[in-house]
């Protein structure tokens, strides 16, 4: 088969305008969930709280700036076809140039430091944090999630050996969403890793926190898990902002993966009230 050849300006280009994009406009099922559990909320102060996020929603889309003020460190999802050849720079360069090029033209806040304990910023929220899986075909797929850290803050992993079960993991998950508060910015958005190993666990509750809360999970079992875990993460009543109410989470979203016979791990990567992330195919 010929290989399709994509130039790694286009790439840069396209990482770029989804810095951007994701960082000025919410995924639509993000805004179609708030406004459903807006009028689910039972507490007054949590419904003023949904009436000053949807008026922040909409005031970021008449003014055209960010939706939050921590536009978040990069993290970048990248599905290669591997007939695509890549010319005119390497991949992740060319990632690193769009993230650069999409925080200083956009305006948008830098927030990476060079290193973790000397606290110096790279002054253009590089480098990107890149996760890269060949897939078939000649295309490629990118996914811009900027993660603000409020709530990245606050997510927790744990291993647990498989004599734990379905209703302990829910605890977790519900005991997780307890202890982050109002820290970050609830009405959360979970995802939640099950399965694979120490990292990969974690890459999956990442991974879940970018599937649409229009789409649900495709096994029955989980699809089930996900209602029974937000459930109990809205019974914490810790509300919106953290002020109490009825509304904690507006979705648990779920991934799970093949794991060692004796391991059971799972990660909890929280999400705020806008979490974000623009995809676009080259």
């Amino acid at each position: 088969m010929n290989m399709r050849t994509i130039n790694a300006s286009e790439i840069t280009k396209t990482v770029r305008d989804l810095c951007i994009k994701a960082n000025k406009e919410l995924p639509c099922d993000l805004v179609d969930r708030i406004n459903v559990c807006s009028c689910r909320e039972t507490s007054a102060i949590g419904i003023s709280v949904f009436d000053d996020m949807k008026a922040n929603i909409a005031a970021a889309r008449e003014l055209d700036i960010p939706i939050c003020q921590d536009t978040g460190m990069a993290v970048v999802f990248v599905e290669v076809g591997q007939d695509v050849h890549i010319e005119g720079g390497l991949l992740e360069d060319a990632i690193h140039q769009g993230v650069h090029d999409g925080y200083t033209e956009g305006l948008l806040r830098c927030s990476v430091v060079r290193d973790p304990l000397r606290r110096v910023n790279t002054g253009d929220n590089t480098p990107a944090v890149i996760h890269t899986r060949m897939v078939a075909g000649d295309r490629i797929r990118l996914t811009v999630a900027p993660k603000g850290f409020g709530s990245e803050n606050m997510s927790r992993l744990k291993m647990l050996t498989p004599a734990y079960g379905r209703e302990d993991i829910i605890a977790f998950i519900a005991e997780t969403a307890r202890i982050a508060g109002g820290n970050p910015c609830p009405p959360m958005v979970l995802g939640v890793g099950i399965g694979s190993d120490f990292e990969g666990c974690a890459l999956l509750a990442k991974k879940a926190l970018c599937r649409s809360l229009a789409t649900p999970n495709p096994d029955e079992f989980y699809r089930a898990m996900e209602a029974d875990a937000l459930e109990a993460v809205n019974a914490t009543g810790v509300g919106p902002q953290g002020f109490g109410g009825s509304v904690t989470a507006l979705a648990v979203n779920i991934e799970a993966a093949p794991t060692h016979i004796a391991g059971l791990p799972v990660a909890v990567n929280v999400g705020c009230h806008v979490t974000r992330h623009a995809s676009a195919e080259i």
